[in-house]
């Protein structure tokens, strides 16, 4: 049988093991009653002496007997259970025990580690305490609040520990916005000590008690009960009110449960919703609608969540209703420095006699609101409804704007306020910014409509309701303001919108002017990424004006850097163009689409591809024919991207009727190369984006007069060495322009040297200078020396780097360059020979193939 079994024979079934076991303690074998007796005594002196008697040991010790009823009651009574309402209050215990004992060392630190722990275990205990905090944690929170003053008295003029001064300095601020909260309990405490902690305890409540209490907080409930018979209970069974008195309290408590987990922000904003209906004063108002659209922005706190259309639009009423408030209210103003009113039980006196501030920032709520809407139209499908629905809302938003605007205005003339400038800056900024690129129709038709919307005895010094028909003036006076009162970023950005909008009204002169003396083309590098996309989009903008205005050369030169990267969705944040080995990452990749600008903004990239290849072939067809029939000259490209589309477009075995823009501009380019203006002025002319553009015939004349003439310059160019002389008239005749502009043209050439020609006013003729020809050999011998001149240079840069600029490598190269100079004083005697006529020479068949097989 075991030796656990409890019962009253177990003597005489014992084993001999056992007898083994208890034979060193116990000379003979003993009954049953007395070996529980001796084990009972043993126990006895284990909890006395801890076994010091020679008590039993081994599995003797866990013996028991059921002959004494009252050893075992004393057993029970021995096992102490303790409630879990115990066990946080010994753990309360414990954490004031180690402030207490860290704060006689003064370690501040530790304080304020464990301060931070007490206040987590509060609201637990509070439930438990019928709502009410542990009188051990009010004495704890008096004492220590004492105990931060006199260590700040004694800091004064001494120096002290890093660490424990910081924990020091965070502790007056807990302590200071903590006791705020327990005023009257630390009061009653400080008042008298003895008699607050004596006071009764409430005794455990009995099996009836819950019920009693459950009735209490059924009756209790249904007095309290709204209209729809259901009521909000808090701690303690009672129900929660909204009274104007206790607005503060709660908007206390929302404000401090931002941020953190598990909280029911729609629940939130049902509470406050309410709280704005029993406000009573307008500072109640106020305070309640700051945190009221706050609380809506933290519903969309995410990075890929959108804001809903209907929170949007309740944001947009609940700021417009706040502005109207400051508005009839001039006394209140909601400011950034302002200092936040701390007594909630206790509300702030207000006269209108006296400017009263709240803190806050209306500034940045609009500006938030607009991000949103920018969020929105970013994530909605540009071509559904959905997308012109939600670009509506852009009018609602440019009134709040524009009202913000004039409210800091209104600040800013009040010196008492100490109104920060660049606040005003900002907002004025965002307003230029929802308006530069807009044709002048729509800013006008906008303008009028906010003004409409504002009381009438709303106006603006910067830009007054009288001014509102007038756009250019509307962003002149913007801009003007923003370069008075502030620098940086916001200046650079405020030059960049006028410039555009410039450009977008054809006055590219002004536009251009503008653009040079900001200078900003040589710092862009250093701003931040939005201000870099703004000056792409503000350079292509000025090209479409040049070319709108007819000035080719200008055109091309702008929108060269953004169109012949092949990046231009990219540089102007309209789209992520992947390319094909491209190790983007995923965060880069949100980060860009974050980036992107909406549909609305967009400039239209095929109509910029049309521009900038029609531009490119107007310059470098006549510059393909100048270069094929003259071997000797430097091979200039304009356009890289253009070139590598017209070889590629030539290496076609069979090419087919045009299908796209891309394929008209080089079917375009190949007719004009071969002479053929008309057919070439028939393709692109032929081209549908053009009527994208305003005064779409004027642009298709404007470019069948510049395909005119540089066909003209182009048939100059090809076939200039088989003419002695050539006819005016019959130049005009074949390319339907008219004699004096054919003189100019041909004047043009030989002033820039590149005919080699004299114009006869007289007889109406141009003649044409041979010069002398260079043979297959000559130009075979200049073709290698030019590429043995690379090879020594690029040898020279090799061993420069390798010899890091010895002295060595500069002797060797002055030695090579002098003697490479005098070959070129020679060669360039040869060249100064045959330089008068560069326009005849080595001309074998057609001009492009020539041009792209060289």
């Amino acid at each position: 049988m075991s030796r656990f079994f409890y019962g009253s024979d177990s003597s005489s079934e014992s084993s001999s093991d056992e007898e083994e076991l208890y034979s060193e303690e116990e000379e003979e074998e003993k009954s049953e009653e007395e070996s529980s007796e001796e084990e009972s005594d043993e126990e006895d002196s284990d909890e006395d002496s801890s076994d010091d008697d020679g008590g039993k040991t081994g599995a003797n010790r866990f013996l028991r007997d059921e002959s004494s009823e009252d050893e075992s009651d004393e057993e029970d009574d021995r096992t102490v259970v303790k409630s879990a309402k115990d066990k946080r209050f010994d753990e309360l215990e414990g954490t004031i025990r180690l402030i207490e004992n860290a704060q006689k060392i003064n370690d501040w630190s530790v304080i304020n580690d464990n301060y931070d722990k007490l206040n987590r275990q509060l609201p637990v205990l509070q439930r438990d305490n019928d709502g009410k905090a542990p009188k051990m944690y009010i004495k704890t929170i008096a004492d220590l609040e004492t105990a931060m003053l006199e260590a700040l008295e004694k800091q004064k003029g001494k120096k002290m520990n890093p660490i424990a001064a910081k924990g020091l300095n965070a502790m007056r601020q807990k302590i200071r916005k903590n006791n705020r909260d327990h005023e009257a309990d630390i009061k009653a405490y400080r008042d008298s000590p003895d008699d607050y902690m004596k006071e009764d305890v409430v005794e455990e409540p009995t099996a009836a008690a819950p019920k009693k209490a459950k009735k209490a907080i059924i009756d209790e409930t249904i007095v309290g009960a709204d209209d729809d018979g259901f009521t909000v209970v808090g701690a303690g069974g009672k129900a929660t009110t909204y009274t104007p008195e206790s607005i503060l309290k709660h908007l206390r408590t929302i404000v401090e449960s931002r941020g953190r987990k598990n909280t029911d922000r729609l629940e939130q904003i049902r509470t406050l919703e309410k709280l704005l209906d029993v406000a009573a004063t307008e500072y109640q108002k106020a305070r309640v609608l700051l945190t009221l659209v706050s609380t809506r922005f933290d519903l969309t706190s995410g990075s890929g969540n959108t804001m809903a259309q209907e929170q949007w639009k309740l944001v947009q009423q609940e700021i417009a209703a706040l502005l109207a408030l400051l508005e009839e209210h001039p006394y209140l103003v909601v400011i950034e420095n302002a200092e936040d009113w701390e007594d909630d039980e206790k509300h702030p006196t207000i006269t209108p006699e006296e400017t009263f501030k709240i803190p806050g920032s209306i500034v940045s709520l609009v500006e938030r609101l607009d991000d949103e809407l920018t969020r929105v139209l970013q994530a909605v499908d540009p071509h559904t409804a959905e997308y012109v629905e939600r670009l509506s809302d852009e009018a609602s938003l440019y009134t709040n704007i524009v009202r913000t605007q004039l409210y800091c205005e209104r600040l800013a003339k009040d010196e008492k306020l100490n109104f920060v400038q660049e606040t005003a800056n900002r907002i004025v900024m965002r307003r230029l910014e929802h308006i530069y690129f807009k044709p002048s129709q729509v800013i006008d038709i906008l303008e009028e409509n906010v003004w409409k919307a504002l009381p009438a005895s709303l106006d603006s010094s910067v830009t007054p309701r009288s001014a509102a028909g007038d756009s250019s003036a509307l962003v002149t006076a913007i801009c003007t303001y923003l370069y008075t009162h502030s620098e940086g970023i916001i200046r650079a950005r405020a030059m960049l919108c006028q410039v555009y909008y410039l450009a977008l009204h054809d006055q590219y002169y002004k536009a251009r002017d503008m653009l040079l003396m900001s200078h900003l083309q040589e710092t862009i590098s250093g701003f931040d990424v939005n201000t870099q996309i703004l000056f792409n989009r503000t350079l292509t903008q000025v090209g479409l004006c040049a070319f709108r205005a007819g000035l080719v050369y200008e055109a091309q030169n702008s929108l060269q850097d953004i169109c012949g990267s092949q990046r231009q969705k990219e540089l102007l944040a309209q789209g992520l163009q992947m390319q094909r080995y491209s190790q983007i990452t995923p965060e880069q990749e949100r980060i860009e689409r974050q980036r992107q600008l909406p549909f609305h903004m967009h400039v239209n990239l095929e109509l910029l591809e049309c521009v900038y290849l029609t531009c490119s072939m107007l310059l470098e067809i006549p510059l393909l024919a100048q270069v094929g029939s003259s071997p000797d000259l430097k091979k200039r490209v304009i356009s890289k991207s253009y070139r590598r589309m017209l070889e590629y477009h030539e290496r076609q075995i069979f090419t087919g009727p045009p299908e796209n823009t891309r394929d008209h501009v080089m079917q375009a380019s190949k007719a004009l190369a071969q002479g053929e203006w008309r057919k070439a002025a028939e393709f692109i002319t032929a081209i549908k984006i053009w009527d994208l553009l305003p005064q779409a015939s004027k642009i298709k004349t404007m470019l069948e007069e510049q395909i005119q003439e540089e066909g003209l310059r182009t048939y100059l160019f090809t076939y200039a060495p088989f003419y002695d002389t050539l006819s005016i008239e019959k130049l005009a005749s074949m390319f339907e322009l008219s004699e004096r502009k054919v003189s100019a043209i041909v004047s043009k050439m030989i002033s820039h040297e590149e005919l080699a020609a004299a114009l006869d006013q007289v007889n109406g003729a141009i003649i044409f200078r041979k010069g002398v020809e260079l043979s297959r050999l000559q130009s075979l011998a200049l073709t290698l020396s030019d590429k043995a001149s690379g090879l020594i240079e690029s040898n020279e840069k090799t061993l420069e780097q390798r010899t890091q600029g010895t002295a060595n490598a500069f002797e060797r190269q002055g030695a090579q360059r002098g003697g490479r100079g005098g070959a070129r004083g020679g060669r360039g005697g040869r060249g100064g020979g045959q330089g008068i006529r560069r326009g005849g020479g080595g001309f074998q068949g057609g001009v492009l193939g020539n041009a792209i097989r060289s």
